[in-house]
């Protein structure tokens, strides 16, 4: 960013908008420009202040410059070459502020003067969109962050780090500002009465505040891992063959990063539990994009705005998986939206693929849905995922593990259970299903003041109609769709796959 910047301003051109909420950390990249031959002072302008050249005291400001207007008047006036950073001027947008900022635009024609707008949400006045520049600031990189935290632990006369527990500390604080870096590092350091690779959750902590911050994304902790998942072996070997993809060794070896998968199913079948398991076993954060939230009917562009800020969000404390829960809901109206909703379902779809298209961060979108019927075909092309699979309703095997799993969480010994009788009784159950016939069965139990049985579960089951009965065209659609299309989750169905073809 620093290298554009300095082209731009090399190259004259007369506005630029940078987006950013580290004034310190821009204003020395600035002056670390205009630095450069032709050398140029650097004023900064504040509505309480007014102008002031960078580094004298704030009782030296320019007389009456504290109005956008004189002050803008003030810079046209100016003759020497100079960079003028305007803070937060958006509030004070009016007619004739933009007039002012056009006829600055106009008198700077081959003069090497620029005005910098500054400020930690971009608005841009129509009638400057063809004259400005943009410029978003990005988040401290591993060196910067390295220089905070050898400045923190000399601070704290800690200077002895093992490798390991640095990069810890710098990969834990990506994507938080240079300030949030120190804070949270100090508040490691106060809670722990030290700064080491232990206090990783300390700094992990500030990470999901931010997450919270921006109210569209959600940070999702899972305690089960991805062995809790019954069944589902091909996709979780394609899962652990992944699990390093985000390191620096997989670069190395000329790896691609991965993109993203999207998981097709029929309800209740595990697709969720995989998203938020794959995150513990890559080690990663999830981040959950709540597409209801990124609707905002208040004012026009609002809502493209949301998204752009949560993928922003995202991008900054990469490497991270972003998981879209039932995708064929959130998108299900781009298609025919101008008769809905003014258009804004197909922007923001349309956006949203051109950023899985376009994004180099390490950010793996995962994605589930259960009608694939109701998906944008754009989604379903090859290259949007690296890989799509499909999650039927689990075999025997699989209803035999499932039961396994859910009975071993709720009850140390259960040799008693005939698990081949329950895993036949429940022919055609999804793993939600069974999990809630056991649950059904317990209750039972417990209300009569005895221990759950054998029989209690069969009952459960007996008393059940699963979804495969009550939506069965529904389940059939999706496997005929999937047969053809899309890679099976289970092992079983894999293998056969590979030795018919």
């Amino acid at each position: 960013m620093q290298e554009e910047l300095s082209i731009l301003i090399q190259a004259r051109y007369p506005l630029v908008y940078m987006v950013t909420s580290e004034e310190e950390r821009a204003e020395q990249t600035i002056v670390t420009i205009s630095q450069s031959k032709p050398q140029r002072r650097v004023f900064i302008w504040t509505v309480t202040h007014g102008i002031i050249e960078y580094g004298q005291p704030r009782n030296v400001a320019q007389h009456n410059t504290v109005s956008p207007e004189a002050a803008i008047e003030w810079v046209i006036r100016q003759k020497e070459a100079g960079i003028f950073v305007f803070k937060d001027i958006h509030p004070f947008y009016s007619a004739p502020v933009i007039r002012w900022l056009r006829d600055a635009i106009a008198s700077f024609k081959g003069a090497d003067k620029a005005i910098i707008l500054m400020s930690p949400v971009q608005e841009i006045p129509i009638e400057l969109e063809k004259e400005v520049a943009v410029l978003d600031f990005p988040m401290p990189d591993m060196g910067e962050l390295n220089h905070v935290l050898s400045q923190q632990l000399e601070q704290v006369r800690t200077r002895r780090i093992t490798t390991e527990a640095r990069e810890k500390l710098l990969k834990a604080a990506l994507g938080l500002t240079r300030d949030e870096a120190e804070k949270v590092y100090r508040k490691a350091q106060v809670t722990a009465g030290r700064l080491t690779e232990e206090e990783v959750d300390v700094v992990l902590s500030e990470k999901k505040q931010l997450i919270r911050r921006n109210g569209i994304l959600e940070y999702v902790e899972e305690d089960e891992t991805i062995d809790s998942v019954g069944g589902l072996e091909e996709l979780k070997r394609w899962l652990k063959q992944r699990s390093n993809a985000f390191t620096e060794r997989a670069r190395e070896y000329g790896l691609p990063q991965p993109k993203g998968m999207l998981i097709l199913g029929v309800p209740g079948c595990g697709k969720s539990l995989i998203a938020k398991t794959t995150s513990r076993l890559w080690g990663l954060p999830l981040l959950r994009l709540d597409m209801g939230r990124v609707y905002d009917g208040s004012m026009v562009g609002r809502s493209e705005a949301n998204l752009r800020g949560a993928l922003k969000t995202a991008e900054s404390i990469s490497p991270a998986i972003l998981f879209i829960d039932e995708m064929d809901k959130a998108f299900a109206g781009s298609t025919g939206s101008a008769d809905s909703d003014g258009g804004t379902s197909s922007r923001i779809f349309g956006s949203f693929l051109t950023w899985m298209q376009e994004k180099s961060s390490p950010v793996f979108v995962m994605a589930t849905a259960n009608r694939v019927e109701r998906l944008p075909g754009e989604f379903l092309r090859k290259g949007r995922f690296d890989e799509i699979f499909f999650v039927d309703l689990p075999n025997s095997e699989e209803r035999k593990e499932i039961f396994k799993i859910h009975l071993s969480k709720r009850r140390r010994e259960i040799a008693r259970f005939d698990l081949d009788q329950l895993a036949n009784v429940c022919d055609g159950f999804s793993g939600a299903e069974i999990e809630q016939a056991l649950v059904a069965a317990m209750y039972e139990a417990f209300a009569q003041d005895r221990e759950f049985t054998q029989l209690d579960i069969i009952a459960a089951i007996k008393s059940t109609l699963p979804l495969s009965k009550t939506m069965t065209e529904q389940v059939t659609a999706l496997r005929d769709w999937a047969r053809q299309r899309a890679r099976p989750a289970a092992s079983s169905v894999a293998e056969y796959q590979r030795l018919e073809f």
